[in-house]
């Protein structure tokens, strides 16, 4: 649905990471190689990531922002706030969007839809490479269980950047721990 990015969340030996690439692409065309779609938010309590354009992200990540400011950092809650004001208001219900955010103890998964959705597993992922992301996640999670989380994010995103041409190998990944 959304091209040009991948985010990846992994949650693994009491830690959570998440990152993304960092490609900017313009129909078939490269725009830039290092953009950043993962932010700390919240004094750095909780990290987002982001599928859609720039425009929305900064307008979705100051809302976001702002409800988590209004809920003592409660990112459920203000995950559903942002969801619902996301899906009503007028002007945000235009934002073609996705955003996967995390804190020490949740991974959540938002759209302009309504949808907040916490994953069963360890592992979730958006954007156009987001799948394959997300399958080799939870074979590193399965499979190779001594390397931490930052390790596995970094290397799910690299073989998503060698099969998705809306991925490249410029990672942003951040960490909190458990």
């Amino acid at each position: 649905m959304f091209h040009a990015t991948t985010i990846v969340a992994v949650r693994h030996a009491g830690r959570v990471a998440i990152g993304g690439d960092g490609q900017v692409s313009r129909g078939n065309t490269i725009v830039k190689g290092t953009a950043n779609k993962i932010r700390r938010l919240h004094g750095g309590d909780v990290v987002v990531g982001f599928a859609g354009s720039t425009a929305d992200a900064f307008t979705l990540f100051e809302r976001f922002e702002g409800k988590l400011k209004d809920h003592s950092g409660n990112l459920t809650r203000a995950a559903v706030e942002l969801a619902k004001d996301w899906r009503t208001d007028r002007a945000l219900r235009r934002l073609e969007a996705l955003i996967l955010a995390v804190d020490r103890t949740k991974t959540l998964l938002l759209s302009g839809t309504g949808d907040v959705i916490d994953p069963d597993g360890p592992v979730c992922a958006i954007g156009s490479g987001g799948d394959y992301a997300a399958a080799a996640a939870q074979a590193l999670t399965k499979h190779a269980p001594h390397l931490s989380a930052r390790d596995m994010v970094e290397e799910s995103l690299r073989i998503a950047a060698s099969i998705c041409i809306y991925t490249n190998t410029s990672f942003t990944i951040e960490e909190l721990g458990g």
